[in-house]
């Protein structure tokens, strides 16, 4: 077997080992969950009604139902893309008509990651307005989900592009060292996009609003202040246009950064619970995960522009998928479509340092609202209580299969996180 073979055969292994083990912890999780799903664990008695948790297993087994029908089909668009001979002609009929330039070529990749996008619109159709809609989070129109559509392609567009034909002019311009400007580029870029996304791109999809004054507001203003954590503004979003679920987030940075809730959020929590979950945000930003994320990310992208860079000047890289050697758009296109079946495989590391983060900002949440209020254990029951109704008001799923969620939850189980906390609660 020659090195294009060995290409070719290692790509279809991939991609067929990461659909089969997707499908398999979905399998595994489905089974764990229905297993569970006519009686609610005594651990949840007082807790959660039965009728909810057994919703909250319905929810799951539908939206297990769903990945477990979308991801092998994602699998057959993968493999007929890349070995159908497809790109390849693509490729050359788009550059007969517009040419060599970099914004030609930066127009066909973008063009080939909408026609991917577009592969999925069914799944995200019947996600929204069949399985949300069943229960009861659909609040979105179909006018709204094609506009948000055109919306998110316009942007791939108006921010994609340029950056995709300033580093392909880079690998021609610099020289053999254009991995270290196009990583420099490209880190540039992100921390922009920090201030750029909270401030232009996200009131371009959705609604903001200041929080009303009142004693809400003060309460959360005080908070931040006692936390050492300044915010321009605390706004409400618009979250209820879209679904019923609920979330809160801080965006941007210096005086650019603003506190955001979810009006479904404040509908959903008591002003106590609503600063418990502000606190745990802020406490994101105290231990520095934004910043330690930040930095994993730049590493990430080192690594990946230089791995594209080897792959550059490997011409079996380029004939295994029917391109011509040097072919520099086609090398970036084929090292975004295959680099996610490398990166599949340390998903459980990445989750398991978010579920760490989560559990100092849980932590760091107890003791701020503790201190504020000159009491011992207040902070982490508060907070237990805004998780129990985000879990019961959002339908999560209470007793995943361990496997499944050490690899994919970013979060802890609210049964874990409730551990932790009622732990910190003894020790004070």
């Amino acid at each position: 077997m020659d090195a294009v073979q060995t290409i070719q055969w290692l790509a279809a292994v991939l991609a067929v080992l990461k659909s089969a083990v997707e499908f398999f912890l979905d399998r595994l999780n489905a089974a764990y969950v229905r297993g569970r799903a006519g009686k609610m664990p005594s651990v949840f008695e007082g807790i959660i009604a039965n009728e909810t948790y057994a919703r909250s297993a319905d929810y799951t087994l539908a939206k297990n139902q769903l990945s477990q029908l979308s991801n092998p089909c994602g699998l057959i668009v993968l493999l007929a893309a890349l070995f159908s001979g497809f790109l390849p002609w693509s490729y050359d009929v788009f550059s007969g008509f517009a040419g060599e330039s970099a914004w030609a070529k930066a127009f066909w990749i973008i063009g080939i990651a909408f026609l991917f996008s577009a592969t999925e619109w069914p799944w995200e159709w019947h996600r929204q307005f069949r399985l949300e809609e069943r229960f009861g989070f659909n609040k979105t129109t179909l006018r709204l989900w094609i506009a948000d559509r055109i919306k998110g392609a316009a942007l791939a567009v108006l921010l994609g592009a340029p950056m995709l034909a300033l580093l392909l002019w880079l690998v021609k311009a610099v020289g053999s060292h254009w991995w270290l400007y196009g990583w420099g580029t490209a880190i540039s870029f992100q921390i922009a996009m920090m201030f750029v996304i909270p401030k232009w791109i996200l009131p371009w999809f959705n609604r903001f609003e200041p929080l009303a004054e009142g004693e809400l507001r003060e309460r959360l203003l005080r908070l931040g202040k006692a936390a050492g954590f300044s915010a321009s503004t605390i706004q409400v979003m618009d979250g209820s246009r879209r679904s019923a679920h609920s979330n809160a987030f801080f965006a941007g940075f210096g005086r650019f950064r603003k506190i955001v809730l979810f009006d479904t959020l404040v509908q959903q929590l008591s002003a106590a619970e609503l600063e418990a979950v502000l606190a745990h945000e802020i406490g994101h930003y105290k231990k520095k995960h934004v910043w330690k994320l930040l930095a994993w990310s730049c590493f990430a992208l080192l690594v990946g522009f230089w791995m594209l860079a080897q792959l550059m000047h490997f011409p079996p890289f380029y004939a295994a998928f029917g391109f011509a050697e040097g072919s520099l758009a086609p090398a970036f296109l084929l090292f975004g479509l295959l680099s996610g079946l490398i990166s599949f495989w340390i998903t459980p590391l990445s989750s398991a340092w978010s579920r760490k983060f989560e559990y100092e900002a849980d932590a760091f949440a107890a003791q701020t609202i503790d201190s504020e209020n000159a009491s011992s254990g207040a902070g982490a029951a508060t907070l237990i209580s805004a998780l129990r109704k985000l879990a019961e008001k959002n339908l999560s799923n209470l007793t995943p299969y361990p496997l499944y969620s050490r690899f994919y939850y970013s979060h802890p189980t609210l049964l874990e996180r409730e551990q932790a906390l009622q732990k910190a609660i003894q020790k004070n």
